[in-house]
């Protein structure tokens, strides 16, 4: 058996999960092919089978973010093993070579991962916030690697809220050594992040790599892309207790920078006036929506479930905060004025 897995769990992924296979089919690194399915009814499994892959099932109400990829991780043949969602696909074909070059930067690297890029037919303003953030971990363009040292191993959660504990599991690799020492948390949400956390605290690097990227970006509609960040910032208050704020004046400095950067780049792109005004005010409303979901998702511990189930892309009614510290205690739960 190949030295390499590349795991996904699938659920009706339709032509993205074809065009995925695509892109595996022809990369440079021999490899298995394992899949999850949790129900698809759409012919996934079908597709699946006749590129070759080894199936697992779970019944949808078993499925956990988490759970799932841990039966992956077990089930899998190969030491290193490479995570994608149904819709990412690798950018060309040394996609999976070069995010193994990751482990090579250091020997203490448990983790790699790589960026997103935006699919061709994603809104300016969305693929330039994927672009952006991705080049904010690395704004040389190189690879690099972020550990604790032994003495930051008992950091508050909150500390690695930013560049240096981001993961993400839809463009990445997992070292299966020190999976089994630090498998992952089976949550709701962010299962990611708090891998990152747990591996980073128990002494593991973690490697991001510039040149493995996915095409992957989202096409929501306003409502979904709402309920996509209530999501998205419930697990940030879940595992690191951030609670967005929301004062009059914060709001409008994070408007202000977000639309500010809108403008700067449709300048550069050297847009008509007509194209700039029409990017501006989309971009106006996504970064409104994305703020109202992020406002009311990282303070989903005061609403009820009810309103929960509906607010969540995922239909999630509950709000389950990790005791990831000792304390319990994050700086944002002593602000009483957000």
């Amino acid at each position: 058996m190949p030295e390499v897995t590349v795991a996904i769990p699938v659920r009706d992924g339709g032509r993205l999960l074809a065009g995925v296979l695509d892109a595996l089919a022809g990369q440079t690194v021999a490899h298995e092919l394992l899949i999850c399915d949790s129900g698809s009814s759409d012919g996934s499994l079908d597709l699946v089978r006749s590129r070759g892959a080894r199936v697992l099932q779970v019944d949808p109400s078993r499925f956990s973010h988490g759970g799932t990829r841990n039966l992956l991780m077990e089930n899998a043949s190969g030491s290193r093993v490479a995570l994608l969602t149904q819709d990412a696909e690798p950018c060309n074909e040394r996609w999976l070579e070069r995010l193994l070059a990751g482990f090579q930067l250091a020997a203490d690297v448990g983790i790699a991962f790589g960026p997103y890029r935006p699919r061709a037919h994603a809104r300016p303003a969305i693929g330039w916030e994927v672009e952006s953030w991705f080049r904010s971990l690395s704004p040389d363009g190189r690879s690099r690697v972020d550990r604790l040292e032994e003495r930051e191993r008992d950091v508050a959660a909150i500390e690695l809220i930013g560049r240096r504990g981001f993961f993400t599991d839809a463009n990445a690799c997992i070292s299966r050594e020190a999976w089994s020492k630090v498998p992952f948390r089976e949550v709701p949400y962010a299962e990611d992040r708090v891998l990152a956390i747990d591996m980073l605290r128990a002494g593991y690097a973690k490697a991001f790599v510039p040149d493995a990227a996915v095409w992957h970006s989202h096409d929501y509609t306003a409502l979904e892309e709402l309920r996509r960040c209530f999501d998205e910032w419930r697990g940030l208050r879940e595992v690191y207790g951030w609670r967005e704020p929301g004062t009059p004046a914060s709001v409008a400095r994070r408007l202000r920078g977000e639309l500010g950067a809108v403008r700067r780049r449709a300048l550069g792109e050297q847009m008509s006036p007509a194209q700039r005004r029409a990017t501006l005010a989309a971009a106006s409303r996504h970064h409104v929506v994305r703020l109202a979901g992020a406002l009311l998702g990282s303070r989903a511990d005061r609403l009820p479930a009810c309103a929960r189930r509906r607010l969540s892309l995922e239909g999630r009614a509950s709000f389950e905060p990790l005791a990831l510290d000792s304390t319990g205690i994050t700086p944002q739960d002593e602000d009483s004025g957000q």
